[in-house]
């Protein structure tokens, strides 16, 4: 079992401070509002917590020990430390408009925003799932405060946050009787992966027929789920029912694609909550 982590009482750390600056228990007393036998109790509960005596106490004077004068430094470092924090804690609220590639975040999205609550509560988050071209064009016109989507061939730029395998996924009782049209799921035009899936087949001379058309990821996994047809789909997206079946079937194959963070904030709530976004989706994917 670990330890429980010791921590300090900042009351105390800040009372030794001000007997250090003010030497006179009476005088730390009228500062904070309060009795000499209080700071008297303060004192001994921080010497209590380090193990050593930080103040030698005479009817005349009050003087630091060569223990409390080598504690001092940490001591105002660490109320520094504190104001510091204090300073950061955000008092309004804050909005974020992201926009997502339906085939760039899955299973994810849960934890991305449950990490930004913890982080930010007072945090607001707008989402837009969408394609990654048209989101690309909405944040170049300032509609979004930044946007994670698959990489286009045309566009530069972007912090890179990993690289996907797509497959052809289907259920293992999917049959496919080669020569005949290959059941495709797709999102609906303009999506990228529809396109890459599309061109792949015809370069491949395999004839292909549209069966099911879904709103986004997720019912696509359905309709793979069902049996009803097979789907170009990054790995790490596809649902547990399903398998790989490009092998299986000789279906031509599918090359590995990144996943970019586009963004155009620059205050550090925005760019604290784009770090959370870029730590979850960096995390390697455990199977």
């Amino acid at each position: 079992m670990t330890a429980p982590v010791k921590t300090f009482d900042l009351d105390a750390v800040q009372t030794f401070v001000l007997l250090a600056s003010l030497a006179n228990f009476t005088r730390v007393a009228e500062a904070t509002g309060t009795s000499q036998s209080a700071i008297s109790l303060k004192l001994k509960r921080l010497e209590t917590f380090l193990g050593q005596r930080l103040v030698e106490r005479t009817p005349r004077s009050v003087h630091l020990t060569a223990q409390g004068d080598a504690f001092l430094v940490h001591a105002k470092n660490l109320l520094a430390a504190n104001e510091s924090a204090l300073a950061f804690t955000p008092t309004e609220q804050y909005r974020l408009r992201i926009g997502i590639s339906d085939h760039a975040v899955g299973a994810e999205l849960p934890e991305i925003l449950a990490r930004l609550y913890a982080a930010d509560p007072l945090l607001a988050v707008e989402i837009h799932v969408g394609f990654s071209r048209p989101l690309l064009d909405a944040f170049d016109r300032a509609e979004f405060d930044g946007v994670v989507v698959r990489r286009e061939r045309s566009r530069r730029g972007g912090e890179t946050l990993m690289h996907d395998g797509y497959a052809w996924i289907a259920a293992p009782s999917f049959y496919w009787r080669p020569g005949s049209p290959l059941p495709l799921a797709n999102l609906p035009s303009p999506c990228g992966v529809r396109a890459l899936a599309i061109r792949s087949l015809e370069s491949a001379g395999i004839p292909w027929r549209e069966t099911f058309v879904g709103g986004g990821v997720a019912a696509i996994a359905a309709a793979v789920s069902a049996g009803f047809a097979v789907a170009a789909l990054a790995r790490r997206l596809a649902p547990a029912a399903g398998v790989e079946v490009g092998q299986k079937f000789k279906l031509p194959r599918l090359p590995r694609t990144a996943v970019l963070l586009y963004s155009r904030v620059s205050d550090a709530r925005g760019r604290a909550a784009f770090r959370v976004m870029s730590a979850v989706l960096r995390r390697p994917v455990v199977s």
